[in-house]
């Protein structure tokens, strides 16, 4: 019996598979909540690990670790979307898993999300899977180079990406990854190639969905890259409403698609022409929706953990007219923690979340900042302000 929120007198074991930052902020709001929590992550001393002393480090691909969690928690959810479905089916046996296996068999390969979606009648880029290394040559003679080359599963933050600008750039693309005759096994993947989009920007809706179908929509934003990770997210995204409504309508009907029961976040692009393409759905909290913490008065973790336990979801509207995130990106190999936060703190409205990792390198997520405030310049400015006096 599910306890605690929903049982007076019992507490609830929420079991998190993965244990990164999203699986710390989600044990943030549970700890919150009145919940408990346990995380099974593949090492010790994840960030969400060390918040619990259930944490099984062994990963859910160890026989005993796997055992113990199932054992331990009433109910589960996940941070990340790179676990064998087969074994959420196992887990699912037992406890309740939200994201369902099923839905992560619709979004785990990219080319199986794709056509998902264009079923729903979503808007996409055209796509095609690429099996041998003749199909990239004939796709990109059909919709004209560059086409963008990528692995249907495991690929994140650019990982797994390829712009391929001529033939000699796919074929370097399938040498990398498809080619089944002269790759190692274990390096080969699964590939597929999607038209080039000449965008103006890119967007991105968090929604959460409780088993009810009830909806938590929130406002459509704009995420701006910063070598192919996501460095900035501005709410609401700088665009006339007409199509900030679209993005969402979008989002909801990626979810459904799915049947999506979590949070969920959902990326788009914009063309010149006012046209919005579906990119990809992610199936739990989101990059794009750490802004929400402060930002609105639900915020994405809070709402996800709603919508697993089936309970009535909360509102997702701002508390301000802005806000900002930007995420701390490491830039070189070293510790994890800045030298010194007390300049980036003189700013009076700047939110730090440190997210508690052992070492940086170049790229990695190692925290964010958020901003909220009543006009679009000059809070993007503060919060660049705030991130340029923190000391690494």
């Amino acid at each position: 019996m599910i306890g605690s929120l929903l049982t007076p007198g019992a507490p609830t074991m929420l079991g998190i598979l993965g244990g990164g930052q999203l699986a710390k902020m989600l044990a943030q709001t549970a700890y919150r909540m009145g919940l408990h929590i346990a995380v099974i992550e593949h090492g010790e001393n994840s960030p969400a690990g060390l918040m619990t002393k259930h944490e099984f480090s062994q990963g859910w691909n160890h026989e005993g670790d796997l055992e113990n969690f199932i054992t331990c928690v009433d109910i589960i959810t996940l941070e990340n979307e790179f676990i064998d479905p087969a074994i959420l089916d196992r887990i699912a046996e037992r406890r309740p898993v939200f994201p369902s296996p099923d839905t992560m068999r619709l979004v785990q390969d990219k080319f199986i999300q794709k056509e998902t979606m264009q079923k729903a009648g979503i808007p996409t880029p055209r796509f095609c899977a690429v099996d041998k290394e003749t199909d990239a040559y004939d796709f990109a003679e059909s919709v004209g180079y560059p086409i963008v080359i990528k692995t249907r599963k495991f690929g994140y933050d650019g990982y797994g990406n390829m712009t391929a600008k001529r033939r000699n750039e796919a074929y370097r693309a399938w040498m990398r990854w498809g080619n089944y005759e002269g790759n190692d096994p274990d390096q080969v993947r699964p590939i597929m190639a999607e038209e080039f989009v000449d965008f103006t920007h890119e967007l991105a809706v968090m929604v959460a969905r409780n088993r009810r179908g009830e909806l938590a929509i929130y406002p459509c934003v704009e995420t701006i890259q910063k070598d192919h990770i996501c460095h900035t997210v501005i709410a609401p995204a700088r665009l006339d409403e007409s199509i900030r409504k679209r993005a969402q309508d979008i989002a909801v009907s990626a979810v459904e698609a799915v049947q999506g029961v979590g949070g969920f976040g959902v990326e788009m692009f914009l063309r010149s022409d006012g046209t919005l393409l579906y990119n990809e759905i992610a199936p739990r909290p989101h990059n794009s929706g750490h802004y929400t913490i402060e930002g609105c008065h639900t915020s994405q973790f809070e709402n996800c953990i709603r919508a697993v336990l089936n309970l009535p979801l909360g509102s997702a509207e701002q508390r301000t007219p802005v806000a900002v995130m930007m995420n701390l990106l490491g830039e070189r190999s070293g510790p994890g923690i800045p030298d010194s936060v007390v300049a980036m703190m003189q700013s009076p409205h700047a939110q730090l979340h440190l997210y508690g990792k052992k070492d940086s390198r170049k790229g990695r997520k190692m925290g964010h900042l958020t901003v909220i405030g009543n006009d679009i310049d000059t809070t993007l400015a503060e919060a660049q302000r705030a991130v340029d006096d923190l000391v690494w």
